[in-house]
Order: structure tokens, then sequence, then C-alpha cells
């Protein structure tokens, strides 16, 4: 009888050791599932996060894009309204800058483009004060000091016969380029000089 009792002791223990391992298998199980949960659920927050900055930038650069198409298509207009403006005034420099400053009054940063371009049709248009004018007012503003401003300028020069203002502004980029000069200026003084009937002042450089 003894022997018995204690036989079923022993399984009761073995029972309730089994359950427990069950219970806590279950409890493994349950924390393990929360845990891989969490952590899908953080994979996922971060992939939305990256997808979303990934959108924002591309829209980002979209629009600025855009933006940048809009500003160099409004150009062209604002370069025809500067001719309208400059080509029935008397030619006084007073009257054409006071023009031309109130044309940039609105503006929040200088419109170089739109300036370059009615340099162009101003030159087109072979109206060689009106481009003497616009270049010298751009320089003015610390603006447009490029070789293509300088070579319009010169040939301006030379079509108005202004050799003298030539030779000044030719001067001017020797002492000041930071690179070297382009041949095509070499070519227009030495077209300026040659038109002018100057040809001592042709130097052959070394």
């Amino acid at each position: 009888m003894g022997a018995s009792l204690q036989i079923e002791f022993v399984n009761c223990n073995l029972l309730l050791k089994g359950i427990n391992s069950t219970r806590l298998s279950k409890k493994l199980n349950i924390t393990s599932a929360i845990k891989h949960s969490q952590k899908q659920e953080e994979l996922s927050l971060t992939i939305s996060h990256v997808a979303d900055q990934k959108k924002v930038q591309k829209a980002g650069k979209v629009e600025h894009h855009l933006w940048k198409k809009r500003e160099s298509a409004g150009s062209g207009q604002k370069a025809l309204n500067l001719v309208r403006l400059i080509s029935g005034l008397p030619n006084e420099k007073e009257s054409v800058y006071r023009a031309l400053d109130k044309w940039i009054a609105w503006e929040t940063e200088f419109p170089l483009i739109a300036a370059a371009k009615a340099l162009r049709i101003l030159r087109q248009q072979r109206m060689w004060k009106r481009v003497i004018q616009v270049a010298k007012w751009m320089l003015s503003k610390g603006q447009g000091a490029t070789m293509a401003t300088y070579d319009t300028l010169l040939l301006a020069f030379d079509m108005d016969k202004r050799v003298d203002e030539a030779e000044t502004l030719w001067n001017m980029i020797l002492h000041t380029s930071t690179r070297s000069v382009s041949k095509r200026l070499f070519s227009r003084m030495i077209s300026l000089y040659d038109h002018h009937h100057v040809p001592e002042k042709i130097v052959e450089a070394p």
C-alpha cells in the first residue's frame, strides 16, 4: 500500500512538472512571438520612414527642376521687356540707367540670365549704343563679368567707333583676369585695330 502511494506521488510530481514545462514552453513561445512581432513592426516603420524620405527628396528635386524651367522660360519675356523699355528712351546714360534700375526694382536677385538675353537681342538688332549702356550698367552692378559680356562690349565699341574705350576695357581684362584670356577676345581686338587702321597697336606674341 505504501509503495503504491509513493508511486502515485511520484507520478503526480511528474505530471505537475510536465504541466509546468508545458506552461513555460507556451510562455516562451508567446514571448518569442511578441518580440518577433515587435521587430517586424520596427522594421516596417523603418522601411516606411525611408520610403517617405525618398519621396520627399524626389518631390523636392522635381520642384526645384520645375522652378528652374519656369525661371529660364520667364527670363526670355523679361529680356524682351527690357529691350522694349530702353528702345524708346533718349540716348542719355542717366535716363537709361534709371530705367534699368526700375527694371530690377522688385527682383530679389539680379536677373542675370534675362539681362544676358537682352544683350544678345540688342546685338542682333545692331543697337550698339544700347548694348554698351546695358553692358556697362551690368558691370557697374558687379554682374556679368564674363568673357562673353566682354566680347559683346568690345564688338559694340568697335561698331560705335570707340577705340579708346575698347582699349581701356582690354587693358582692364588683361590686368584683372585670373585665368587665361580667350583667343576670341584677342581676335576681337585685332579686328578692332584693323577696322580703325591702327595696325601698330597689334603686337605679335613671341
